[in-house]
């Protein structure tokens, strides 16, 4: 196999991780609260999945009522999660959730094992703890968004949960969009619970005409492809290895954020100085050259 075929998963990965942080920013430019936010992006990427797989035909709709029952808890704790990462952008700002987003890789490594009932991989402990004095100086430099930071992290801990879950079951063979459709229903279901509970929410709210198009972008790109896609990947990769390739998200994040809207002018050096250590663990672990890679699904032939 040559270098380039070999190099095409990691790439297609970090191309992922891109798309991932462009979503921050649809966050911002949406007017919508959180819960109704994540209700109309998950309901239209409902509509939208079940349109393309009723055309393409590309994999099946129906799914065993186990299954079903799994994907849509594992939705319930996908909309919970996308409640607290676009909350803590309206608490505070782009940069500071995605630092917060960061210890995802810490969490992972303490829920991939307890889930898959393995022993704890102490290299990946110890990368994932490496983000923790990054997390306390962007902390530290910004305490005015102590309760956005904390909502991230909150939304990171959500985070480890799914893709663990999600690769016991795509291992198995189910389709990654089909797998996707029952994930975004529970998730979409949950938000609509969570908008009727809070007082201060309007479920009857509509998005304005400038949010239609951003929910489009958001529903089709980050949410249909990016989710499934992601799904996919499980099979070439571990869940903390696909989670600390997304450590390189508050990269891409927080450069989109300073193009889009100007927010390194609110930020200080320490912040950055921060941000530059929790990446670190994942640049340690791209130069050690041992992430692994699981067999893929039964039947299922790896996809490039």
């Amino acid at each position: 196999m040559t270098t380039a075929k070999m190099q095409r998963p990691y790439l297609q990965l970090q191309f992922l991780v891109l798309v991932l942080a462009f979503t921050a920013v649809l966050g911002r430019l949406i007017t919508l609260s959180s819960p109704l936010l994540v209700m109309w992006r998950t309901g239209l990427a409902v509509v939208l999945m079940l349109l393309w797989l009723l055309i393409s035909k590309r994999a099946p709709i129906r799914m065993n009522r186990s299954d079903v029952c799994k994907a849509l808890g594992i939705g319930v704790i996908l909309g919970l999660h996308w409640m607290a990462f676009f909350g803590s952008i309206q608490l505070s700002n782009i940069s500071i959730c995605l630092a917060g987003m960061a210890s995802i890789s810490f969490f992972t490594a303490l829920s991939e094992p307890l889930i898959n009932r393995c022993k704890p991989d102490r290299r990946e402990i110890l990368l994932g703890l490496m983000v923790i004095p990054g997390l306390s100086l962007v902390a530290g430099s910004t305490w005015d968004h102590a309760l956005g930071l904390g909502t991230a992290i909150v939304a990171a801990m959500l985070a480890a949960l799914f893709p663990v879950l999600n690769r016991k079951l795509t291992l198995r063979g189910i389709a990654p969009q089909t797998l996707t459709v029952y994930e975004l229903i529970g998730a979409s279901a949950t938000c609509f619970v969570a908008a009727c509970l809070i007082p201060d929410i309007r479920i009857t709210q509509l998005p304005s005409i400038s949010d239609w198009g951003w929910l489009l972008l958001l529903s089709g790109v980050c949410t249909v492809w990016a989710y499934s896609f992601h799904i996919h990947l499980l099979r070439k990769f571990t869940a903390f290895t696909t989670n600390l390739a997304f450590n390189f998200e508050p990269v891409y994040g927080i450069l989109l954020a300073a193009v889009c809207f100007h927010e390194y002018e609110e930020l200080t050096p320490t912040f950055y100085v921060g941000a530059l250590f929790i990446i670190a663990a994942s640049v340690i672990h791209a130069m050690t050259g041992k992430a692994k890679h699981p067999v893929t699904a039964a039947g299922e032939p790896p996809l490039d």
